[in-house]
């Protein structure tokens, strides 16, 4: 059996869950979000604690399982404390600026870029260099800023571009005469 899948998920106290018909509800303060389990998975819920459990012995069951819990978990953490993406703009007049559901963006190209947030993300622009994002779910999270560093990913030679906060760009030496 997964490693992964032996260890139970703790249910918080402010966040409440309910099955039906092979679909996880999961709902707390920052918002609802629902998960269809997978066949091969059997999901127990008992004294404030979720286990997970493969249906059969097979490899595909056993990898369902520990992939579930995984989800389940992030889906926990995210309806009671939420997920949070910070991204840096290194370049000389690199600029965010957010307005309601929509960030505008001035990266270096002839015209303003204006992204669409997706419902359920919110961002937050503490400086006109920093990008902070916000919302429920990780996957959605990670996608959003993926796509917003995809508009100008940092380039190896000065470093300019859209990164993540944690990430290191390697840079290279410029060519000799």
């Amino acid at each position: 059996m997964s490693r992964i899948a032996k260890k139970p998920v703790a249910v918080p106290a402010s966040v409440e869950v309910r099955e039906a018909a092979r679909l996880l509800t999961v709902k707390g303060p920052k918002g609802t979000l629902e998960h269809r389990i997978h066949n091969l998975v059997e999901v127990n819920l008992g004294d404030g604690e979720l286990t997970f459990s493969p249906r059969g012995t097979s490899k595909l069951a056993n990898a369902l399982a520990g992939t579930t819990r995984a989800l389940v978990n992030n889906m926990m953490t995210g309806v009671s404390k939420g997920f949070e993406k910070k991204l840096e703009l290194i370049g000389v007049g690199y600029r965010a600026q957010a307005k309601g559901k929509v960030l505008g963006l001035t990266l270096g190209y002839s015209h303003p870029i204006e992204y669409q947030l997706p419902e359920g993300v919110t961002a937050e622009t503490p400086s006109q260099t920093e990008i902070l994002l916000k919302g429920n779910d990780r996957q959605q999270v990670g996608q959003v800023a993926a796509e917003i560093r995809a508009f100008r990913p940092p380039e190896p030679y000065k470093g300019k571009g859209v990164r993540y906060s944690d990430e290191i760009v390697v840079r290279k030496e410029a060519k000799k005469k």
